[in-house]
């Protein structure tokens, strides 16, 4: 029997036993392959596949969920999550419910060109390797590029009646070098791919050389330079903070607190709260009113598009915060209708489409899709910098610390330069900054045009118990902060 028809006949004979709603997730094809150089040669090969399938139920109020890597035990999975769900529901204190949704049939497959598993290991490893031979330089301690390729085919059914399939390729490269200070301690300069976001992904993605490989020896020679530059020195002045950073900070400050779940305090005994509360949404002045972020799964190109949810839902643009108004959230039907009730009213009409799970056999969660700060009307960033006083500009991030309902921050960077009079004077090392989130953003004075603009992506977002690791994108501009504390 065909595994659809497997899948419906399970589906049907749970709505016989009562249950409200059920769906079930096959992944026929789960591959990653990842490739690591150091130093010259081949320091990491690995290569792993998976299929499973995984079936939500809810009974009487309650979620229960169950999982095989056998995608034949389908009845068997559907069954024990029917039991898990009967057990949960004599302890449920909140009766769950979801928003509705449309009934979905369709298949979604990434733009990609080329299959990175239909390209010969040994062709990527030459290319990894080349790479690594471009960063060498003398004076460095180490160094390499490493590059994860993924593909996954995923078939979702529901009781409702939706079908879907989907196809979806993702690749990632990572360059770094690391070199010793005067004082003996160690810098790093690295470099993540970025993504075209009108482009397609997949191996062609490593062959423009403008969105990874030109980044090679520009990483060593940068370091190299670093090595002998002066401290960053602490002050309060003006921050021109760059893609890779912009990236980060978007992340942790905005992405992650928009979170419904965490809003809901779901999270709070391993990620973490959110500073967010129901009321604050249409009223909050998140930032400045430059500052207008979007939920933007429908984007071309980039990891976190994905076609439909783990719901079954459309992926969708969704506005988080207008002209600096926080105005919506990452939601999933479960999360929006508690908010809902909650209040006494309607605060999330639907799904925002942002239900993922990691694999068949984790269950979805809110995450993050593309979260993208719009870009501005203030120039290139030459333009930027020439209106500088005095001030800092930083990139790429060595390590961070985010208050544990994303309140406050602090970040360390690789690299700096210091700006005075609207020039680049000097480079500066182990560059760090800290601040409270809403004064932060509020203090936004400038955002980059669409030139500045970059897809930045992000392969290690960790949410969940257990943990689920899930691939997003980021689409920035370069961006200025006032009165920022630097040091």
């Amino acid at each position: 029997m065909q595994i659809e028809s497997k899948c419906r006949e399970s589906l049907n004979g749970l709505l016989q036993k009562g249950v409200t709603y059920a769906d079930v997730r096959v992944h026929l094809v789960d591959k990653r392959q990842s490739i690591g150089t150091m130093c010259g040669s081949l320091d990491s090969q690995s290569v792993s596949e998976e299929q499973g399938v995984g079936v939500r139920v809810l009974f009487q109020g309650a979620w229960g969920f169950a999982s095989s890597h056998s995608k034949e035990d389908v009845d068997w999975v559907a069954n024990k999550a029917l039991e898990n769900a009967k057990s949960a529901a004599k302890l449920s204190a909140y009766p769950i419910c979801l928003l509705p949704k449309p009934i979905i049939v369709d298949n979604y497959r990434d733009p990609s060109e080329i299959d990175p598993f239909s390209v010969p290991l040994a062709d990527k490893v030459s290319f990894f390797l080349d790479l690594d031979k471009q960063i060498k330089r003398e004076g460095l301690a180490y160094w390499g590029a490493s590059g994860s390729f993924y593909k996954k085919e995923v078939l979702y059914m529901d009781t409702e009646g939706s079908f879907i399939r989907k196809e979806l390729v993702d690749v990632d490269g990572h360059l770094y070098a690391f070199a010793n200070d005067r004082e003996g301690r160690s810098l790093r300069r690295s470099h993540n791919l970025f993504y075209d976001a009108q482009a397609t992904t997949g191996w062609e993605t490593f062959l423009n050389p403008q969105l990874f490989s030109r980044f090679a020896p520009i990483i060593s020679e940068e370091l190299l330079t670093l090595a002998s530059a002066p401290q960053c020195e602490k002050m309060t002045a003006d921050l021109l903070i760059l893609n890779n950073q912009m990236a980060l900070q978007t992340h942790e400050t905005i992405g992650h607190p928009l979170e419904l779940d965490r809003i809901l305090g779901y999270e709070m005994s391993y990620a973490g709260g959110s500073f967010i509360g129901l009321e604050d949404f249409n009223s909050l002045q998140y930032g400045a009113d430059k500052l207008t972020v979007q939920a933007n799964g429908v984007i071309r190109n980039s990891p976190g598009s994905f076609g439909f949810d783990d719901d079954g839902v459309a992926a969708q643009n969704v506005v988080l915060i207008e002209q600096g108004v926080l105005r919506n959230a990452l939601t999933s039907r479960q999360m929006a209708a508690e908010a809902n009730n909650r209040l006494g009213r309607t605060l999330f009409a639907k799904s925002g489409g942002t239900s993922r799970a990691s694999s068949y056999n984790r269950t979805p969660l809110e995450r993050m899709t593309n979260i993208n700060i719009m870009s501005g009307n203030d120039g290139s960033l030459e333009d930027i910098i020439s209106k500088m006083e005095k001030g800092l500009m930083l990139d790429n991030p060595v390590s961070w610390s985010i208050g544990s309902n994303r309140e406050n921050f602090h970040f360390a960077c690789e690299i700096g330069w210091l700006i005075k009079d609207g020039r680049i004077e000097k480079m500066v090392k182990n560059p760090a900054y800290s601040g409270d989130t809403l004064p932060f953003w509020r203090s936004l004075s400038k955002v980059g045009s669409q030139e500045t603009w970059k897809m930045e992506v992000v392969y290690n977002c960790g949410k969940g118990q257990p943990n689920q690791i899930m691939r997003l994108g980021h689409g920035v501009p370069v961006c200025l902060f006032t009165d920022v504390s630097i040091g």
